[in-house]
């Protein structure tokens, strides 16, 4: 996986086919959040998000309280984002939607 910073004309073409994730304000992360119907179904997209996070050895900032989950995606060692966090979103993404989110 490649985790050099992702160019800004290539980040915007990217976040075009990821439109639940938002860009930060100083634009070195990607971020969203999940709302669920309750506190096991947030913990069960957590806990599938973390063992693919540990695969592929690229963990979440993330918070819950109680059903919300807001998750920060950032590739500290290119200093931005990368491919890598935009594979997270999408591992993510795919885990809420069998939650109906």
């Amino acid at each position: 996986m490649n985790d050099a910073r992702l160019k800004p004309e290539a980040l915007a073409a990217i976040m075009q086919s990821h439109q639940n994730w938002s860009v930060s304000k100083d634009g070195n992360a990607i971020t969203r959040n999940f709302r669920f119907a309750d506190f096991r179904e947030a913990f069960a997209f957590m806990s599938e998000c973390a063992l693919a996070a540990e695969r592929l050895d690229h963990h979440p900032e993330w918070l819950n309280v109680y059903n919300r989950v807001g998750v920060s995606l950032t590739t500290h060692s290119s200093g931005g984002i990368s491919a890598r966090d935009i594979e997270m979103a999408a591992i993510m993404d795919r885990a809420a939607g069998r939650f109906g989110i």
